[in-house]
């Protein structure tokens, strides 16, 4: 590892939507890391990294990272799900600290394999579940810890999208090689922030389907857990919403919050902004803000507005950087996401086969 004062160097695997988009630019904004290379085949892809990221130099394969692990402290992976497991496995035999995608695999034993791998090299191992940091997951964190709505009773996660036609590539595939569908994209995020916030499910019911013409991989996809607590989260992944609901209806002994939309930090990546120090990052308008109260619907104008928490994408890197240095647990653990993926196993065979599936 370079010297404590030295930023640590990172060489990024993948720089399609989730290295370009998010990756990239959380590395370069993360005091303490420097993004050394990028590792694309793709031409047109090279072309964008060197426009966007001069000085950082540019690798056709992730073997040219791998066969030199000096030059580097931290390997991030962001190439398509299949391969996660393959260069997290080549890149912790290679001694290199390692930062994967969600999903880091297909299954929960695989992530729990990895991990072992990581503990027994004495290796820093995480999963990029950058949604804990959303600005509306980040005001319900708030909300349910001053106990605005007294015991919550049912938590509804809604991501979804309008999009009728396909765009195509390995996320909308049926082959199940690929780890395509929304069950493990959307779905590896709302089940880790109901895990995060109501601990460990314990029963887990789901309905997923394909509705547009030629999708190979599940679009409109319904989760129910029932979690350990008590508390009951029904989870809902669409790309074929053509009414949005709420992000977030969450409902208590007290009271219910209720928000509207998504949050703006990826489409502020998505049109080049990028996260600066006092800039005013991830906050929403208050036209979006969330509302608690009781008995009325927030639509007829119920409720008081809880104005909405910064997002803060860029505390995941930083919490990584720190976690090099001084040895702390990372910010997400690929035990945490092992506990995430046992749950998507399950909804995929409730799914399946119908009924409802039990864990533990």
């Amino acid at each position: 590892m370079t010297d404590t004062g030295d930023a640590l160097r990172v060489g990024l695997i993948g720089y399609g939507l989730a290295g370009s988009v998010f990756h990239a630019p959380l590395i370069a904004a993360a005091p303490g890391l420097a993004l050394d290379t990028v590792v694309t085949a793709d031409p047109e892809r090279r072309e964008r990294a060197r426009a966007a990221l001069p000085g950082v130099r540019l690798a056709e394969r992730p073997e040219e990272l791998l066969e030199h692990p000096d030059r580097l402290d931290l390997v991030v992976i962001a190439s398509p799900n299949k391969t996660h497991v393959p260069l997290a496995t080549a890149a912790l035999t290679a001694g290199l600290a390692v930062v994967v995608d969600k999903p880091i695999a297909a299954t929960a034993a695989e992530a729990r394999t990895l991990a072992a791998l990581a503990a027994e090299r004495g290796l820093l191992l995480s999963v990029f579940q950058n949604r804990r940091w959303d600005s509306d997951f980040l005001t319900l964190t708030r909300i349910i810890a001053d106990g605005e709505l007294g015991d919550v009773q049912r938590f509804e996660s809604r991501f979804e999208r309008w999009r009728p036609q396909l765009k195509g590539g390995w996320r909308e595939s049926g082959d199940p090689e690929e780890l395509g569908g929304l069950l493990y994209d959307l779905g590896s995020h709302v089940v880790d922030q109901a895990l995060t916030l109501f601990g460990p499910a314990v029963r887990v019911y789901a309905e997923s389907d394909v509705r547009r013409p030629g999708a190979g991989a599940d679009d409109d996809t319904f989760i129910a857990l029932t979690h350990a607590n008590g508390v009951r989260s029904h989870l809902y992944m669409s790309a074929t919403a053509a009414q949005l609901g709420p992000r977030f209806r969450v409902l208590g002994s007290s009271a219910g919050y209720v928000k509207y939309g998504l949050d703006p930090q990826e489409a502020a990546l998505r049109a080049g902004e990028r996260p600066a120090a006092g800039a005013g990052w991830g906050v929403e308008e208050e036209s979006f803000w969330g509302r608690i109260g009781a008995g009325e619907s927030p639509l007829t104008g119920g409720g008081r507005p809880f104005e909405t928490v910064p997002g803060d994408y860029p505390a995941y890197y930083a919490a990584i950087a720190r976690a090099l240095r001084e040895g702390a647990a990372p910010p997400v653990t690929a035990e945490e996401a092992a506990a995430a993926l046992d749950v998507l196993e399950a909804a995929r065979r409730s799914a399946r086969d119908g009924g409802t599936v039990s864990l533990g």
